[in-house]
């Protein structure tokens, strides 16, 4: 079956965005000693665009200029987001950093949220964030912590501009022209880093699947469900991606929770499920 003929509802979509993106960010942890993180970044978004242009083909002759000043950022800011994000994660620990990002979608959901029942959510989460960050934690990078809120800063803009572009173009054409703009801002630094030149063919196949996980399937399903989910509710279901890292952790790296993670977890599944049940209304 073709990508584009798959019918998901959103709700299902995020979450198995989410998932896929989290499975792999463990395969990409596996390649930063080997071939470093604008390497492996470079591997994920160059594959990417590859795959998504040849399943759906968007004719670029044929995208108007209203659509070129929407679908341009989205994907700078998607190439941008991910680079950042890798350079966060070579300094600082994975859960650490995907907290930290979430801000920029939390601020997103805050600035979109006009009912009182959607603030309480947003509250929710945010205390779920402030658990599971181990802000007493002496010795965390600062270099690190800071390019995973610029990592955040690019999430949230590319969850506005998702949004927009989704109404005005289809979304598989939007997603693969913007990861083609992706990587044409990320892969230079993976071949002027000189990470790609340990490439092999081992290592080309866990490009593609971390492609696939990270970055061709996560994105596809994010972009037909903000076609259909307000800002805030997206964003707010996206409060997910921290609670998934820690579970990741523990799965792929015996990292048990703490009671406060645990705590946080249980936070924003809340908000998750809440936001859920009030977007329907």
């Amino acid at each position: 079956m073709r990508l584009k003929s798959i019918n998901i509802p959103p709700i299902p979509a995020v979450l198995m965005a989410i998932i896929s993106v989290q499975s792999g960010a463990a395969i990409a942890k596996s390649l930063f000693p080997t071939i470093g993180a604008p390497g492996t970044a470079s591997l994920r978004i160059g594959i990417s665009a590859i795959i998504l242009l040849a399943v759906y083909r968007p004719n670029l002759r044929k995208i108007t200029l209203d659509q070129w000043k929407f679908v341009l950022p989205y994907g700078l800011c998607l190439g941008a987001m991910n680079l950042v994000f890798y350079f966060a994660i070579e300094k600082i620990p994975i859960g650490l950093a995907v907290t930290l990002e979430f801000i920029g979608p939390l601020m997103v959901a805050v600035l979109g949220s006009k009912r009182i029942v959607d603030f309480l959510w947003v509250l929710l989460a945010a205390a779920g964030i402030i658990l599971i960050a181990p802000w007493t934690t002496n010795g965390v990078d600062i270099l690190g912590a800071s390019l995973a809120l610029l990592a955040g800063a690019f999430w949230a803009a590319y969850i506005v501009l998702g949004g927009k572009i989704s109404a005005i173009m289809k979304g598989g054409d939007a997603v693969a022209t913007g990861m083609l703009f992706a990587a044409l801002l990320v892969v230079p630094f993976g071949i002027f880093g000189e990470g790609l030149n340990n490439l092999t063919p081992q290592l080309l196949g866990m490009g593609i699947a971390l492609a696939l996980l990270s970055s061709a399937i996560p994105f596809t399903l994010e972009m037909k469900a903000l076609g259909q989910l307000p800002a805030r509710t997206f964003s707010i279901l996206m409060s997910l991606e921290p609670a998934a890292a820690s579970i990741c952790a523990f799965i792929f790296l015996q990292e048990y929770l703490s009671f406060n993670e645990i705590l946080a977890v249980a936070f924003v599944v809340t908000a998750s499920a809440g936001s859920t049940i009030t977007s329907r209304r």
